[in-house]
C-alpha cells in the first residue's frame, strides 16, 4: 500500500489546493502541470462533462473532457468502464508543430493553448491530435432568439480561454468562433489558485491534478505508482494527462 492509498481518510481536494498554492509560489518555468485520472473510481456520471460545459460556456458541439464508454472482461466477466478524456498536454504536443501559423503553442508550465487571434481555423492540428482532444467551433448556439427572444445563450456567456475573457460573437477575430478548441485544464482557474472544474467536480474523486516538479505534490506520488497507464504511449507524445488502471 502507497502512501496515497494510506491516506484515505485525508480530504484530498483540500491537499490539492494546497499543493496549488505552493505551486503558484513558483515561477511559471518551474511548474509542471499534469492530471491523473483513476479509472477503478470514475463512475461514468458525466458530472466533470457538465461542469467543463459550464464553466467555459461551451456551445454544441464543442466538448473539452468526453467520457467514453468501454467494456472490460469477455461474458460472463465482463464489466463497463468508463474513460474521460481530456486533452493529454503532451510534451511532444504533435498539434503544436502542424499549425502554419503557430497559434498552437505549449506554455512554460506545459499547458497547450491555442491562439484565437493567430488561428486560421484550418484543423490540421484537429486531424493531427491522436487523442481527439480538440474540437471545432461551428458557431452553433444551444438557443434560437428568434425562437426564444430573451433567453440566454453562449454569445451572452463570456468564457475565460486561456485566461482571457471572450464573447463567441460570429466573424470576429477576437472570438474561438471558427476555431479549434480544446481543454486547457483551466488555466484561467488555476491563475486564480482554484483546481480545474473537472477535478473540483468528480463525485467519484477520480481525477487529481497537481504539479508534478513537486515531490510532496499528490499529484507526484501518483505518478509514481505501478498503476498508471497513458494512453497511445508507444507515439512518444509523454502525455501529462495519465491514468490509474
Amino acid at each position: 500500500m502507497n502512501r496515497t492509498d494510506a491516506n484515505i481518510g485525508e480530504n484530498i481536494l483540500e491537499r490539492m489546493r494546497a499543493d496549488l498554492k505552493r505551486a503558484l509560489d513558483k515561477p511559471v518555468e518551474d511548474r509542471r502541470w499534469a492530471m491523473a485520472i483513476d479509472l477503478e473510481k470514475c463512475v461514468g456520471c458525466n458530472a466533470c462533462t457538465v461542469s467543463c460545459i459550464a464553466e467555459n460556456a461551451l456551445p454544441p458541439g464543442v466538448v473539452y473532457r468526453p467520457v467514453t464508454e468501454e467494456v472490460v472482461g469477455e461474458y460472463p466477466h465482463a464489466r463497463l468502464r468508463w474513460l474521460p478524456r481530456p486533452c493529454m498536454q503532451c510534451e511532444e504536443p504533435p498539434c503544436v508543430n502542424v499549425c502554419p501559423v503557430s497559434a498552437t503553442w505549449r506554455r512554460p508550465d506545459g499547458i497547450v493553448v491555442i491562439d484565437y487571434d493567430a488561428c486560421i481555423g484550418c484543423r490540421y492540428c484537429i486531424v493531427s491530435c491522436p487523442y481527439q482532444a480538440r474540437t471545432f467551433d461551428f458557431g452553433e448556439e444551444h438557443t434560437d432568439l428568434s425562437a426564444h427572444p430573451g433567453q440566454p445563450y453562449e454569445i451572452h456567456r463570456p468564457a475565460f480561454e486561456n485566461g482571457v475573457e471572450r464573447q463567441r460573437i460570429p466573424h470576429s477575430d477576437k472570438s474561438p468562433v471558427g476555431n479549434a478548441r480544446k481543454c486547457t485544464y483551466c488555466v484561467n482557474r488555476l491563475e486564480a489558485g482554484m483546481l480545474p472544474s473537472c477535478t473540483n467536480t468528480c463525485i467519484g474523486g477520480a481525477t487529481y491534478f497537481g504539479d508534478l516538479s513537486d515531490s510532496h505534490a499528490l499529484i507526484a506520488e501518483l505518478a509514481g505508482s505501478p498503476r498508471v497507464m497513458h494512453l497511445k504511449e508507444e507515439l512518444g507524445t509523454s502525455p501529462r494527462t495519465f491514468y490509474l488502471s
